[in-house]
């Protein structure tokens, strides 16, 4: 049902401590400040609350009374605010509800400061509120924070518009949280799982006739380490062979024992003290490694007995991911990553004008590069003047696009002759110079607002960090260029 936003009543809240002697503090207090200025001014918090506002309605039973409604825009708020810091903080959600407790600043900033007591949400909370708006809505606001940039830059204090005149576009790889995905240690990682939750339904007195699922579990920890043991002597093909035809058939018993304890679940969980959801997020557990397993035992089969190449299209590189790629980076320490490939576009302020994470293989770097200046476009309604990225972008297809279109060709072009005769050029050397700046911000959002490596876990919330991750850079860039007066007093006492 559709609900409108009911204004905030005004409330009573504690005034932040006057801290001196912490030049630290008082520059984080600041950037806060602008920060929850930009949160305000932008559009960003009533955009926010407002998408969210609009799919709670829809999935509300009954009319939503006033009261309830003012606490779930209050909820929203909290949530765009506490996830903007924790991803600036780069903390989990276990040690910033602790840190929000006892930090007044923190409080002020996620709106939960009050001055009779103050309650910070759990950490279970902090990650619903990760999880407040998919991946498309939330691009929707980042969008309206750019246009506000461009069109809107005396309202929301800063000191020049956001600069659409040049795009540097780049493409990077977004690992996974995952070990290397060795044939035998994803049937390891299946068995484990498997038994561990066949031990949760025998504990809950639905037994059938097995060994204690404790003893798979330790057959197969040997059998892994005679595997890893065997690289290293001679004839370790033939000890391959033979250690993963044992490991097979020990998967055959350990799927059997599993999917016989997944049927007596599913029929008798009433003789259990859980309730159907429980058991259902037990039954999809199991059903999902049952599902995979034999296709990771086949790959290894392939790979290891038959000596046959599996093509990466086709690799299972995780048990518990199925939408992570193969990434070949062909860098020194990064031969091969294991996630998703990103592409990303910057302007001269540093400020990231629009990102896209890949689900499948990513394409050919020349034919993702209108898709980038597309969105920009409309995210901002104004056009980039120049376009600038390495030789991988660069195709005639697209130069004669970029002519047809009036925008500035700065493509590092393929063949080095056609490079050299470019490089005299002032604007184009001057702007393939600066795009080593691009490589330095890819490092800053990778490691500096999604973790490293990024935790999210399955393509959905994958795609949300970096949208929470390259909102909060921008909060953080336009709040570092807001035309604010340093307090001279404060600082003069803290240096």
């Amino acid at each position: 049902m559709p609900c409108q936003i009911i204004p905030f009543p005004p409330e009573l809240r504690p005034r932040l401590p006057t801290i001196v002697g912490n030049v630290d503090y008082l520059t984080l207090r600041r950037r806060l400040e602008q920060i929850e200025v930009l949160l305000r001014t932008s559009g960003v918090e009533s955009a926010f609350g407002e998408q969210a506002l609009a799919r709670w309605a829809g999935a509300a039973q009954r009319p939503a009374s006033v009261r309830e409604q003012l606490q779930f825009q209050q909820r929203s708020r909290r949530a765009l605010r506490g996830t903007v810091l924790r991803t600036l903080l780069q903390e989990d959600y276990r040690g910033f509800s602790v840190q929000r407790a006892g930090n007044p600043l923190y409080q002020w900033f996620c709106l939960v400061d009050a001055l009779d007591a103050v309650r910070v949400p759990s950490k279970s909370e902090l990650q619903r509120y990760a999880h407040w708006l998919p991946a498309a809505e939330m691009r929707a606001v980042l969008d309206g924070l750019l246009r506000g940039a461009v069109e809107q830059p005396g309202k929301l204090g800063l000191a020049e518009a956001l600069d659409l005149e040049t795009a540097w576009v780049d493409r990077t790889g977004l690992q996974a949280h995952v070990h290397f995905p060795t044939d035998w240690v994803l049937l390891r990682d299946g068995v484990r799982t498997l038994m561990k939750a066949t031990a949760l339904i025998r504990r809950a007195g639905l037994r059938g006739r097995m060994e204690a699922p404790e003893v798979f579990l330790r057959r197969l920890n040997r059998l892994s380490l005679a595997m890893a043991q065997a690289t290293r002597r001679a004839g370790s093909k033939r000890a391959h062979k033979r250690g993963l035809r044992q490991i097979k058939r020990l998967v055959g018993v350990v799927r059997a024992h599993a999917r016989r304890h997944r049927e007596r679940l599913d029929q008798q969980w009433a003789r259990t003290d859980w309730t159907r959801p429980q058991a259902e997020a037990i039954l999809r557990r199991l059903d999902t490694v049952l599902a995979l397993l034999p296709r990771a035992q086949k790959q290894a089969h392939e790979r290891i007995i038959g000596g046959r190449p599996v093509a990466n299209a086709d690799k299972i590189l995780s048990l518990y991911d199925p939408d992570l790629r193969v990434i070949v980076r062909g860098k020194a320490g990064a031969e091969v990553e294991f996630g998703n490939t990103v592409r990303l576009a910057e302007n001269r302020q540093g400020v990231i004008l629009d990102y896209e994470l890949f689900r499948e293989s990513a394409p050919a770097d020349s034919l993702i590069l209108f898709g980038s200046l597309l969105r920009v476009e409309a995210a901002t309604g104004r056009r980039v003047a120049a376009v600038v990225s390495d030789r991988g972008f660069a195709s005639a297809a697209n130069s004669r696009a970029l002519a047809a279109a009036g925008t500035f060709d700065g493509l590092c072009p393929r063949r080095p002759a056609e490079l050299k005769q470019r490089m005299r050029e002032e604007r184009f050397a001057r702007l393939q110079r600066r795009r080593a700046q691009t490589e330095g911000r890819i490092g800053i959002l990778k490691h500096g607002f999604l973790g490293r490596p990024m935790r999210a876990k399955g393509f959905a919330h994958r795609e949300l960090a970096p949208a929470w991750g390259v909102l909060t850079h921008n909060l953080w860039m336009l709040a570092r260029r807001r035309k604010t007066r340093r307090r001279p007093v404060l600082l003069a006492q803290a240096a």
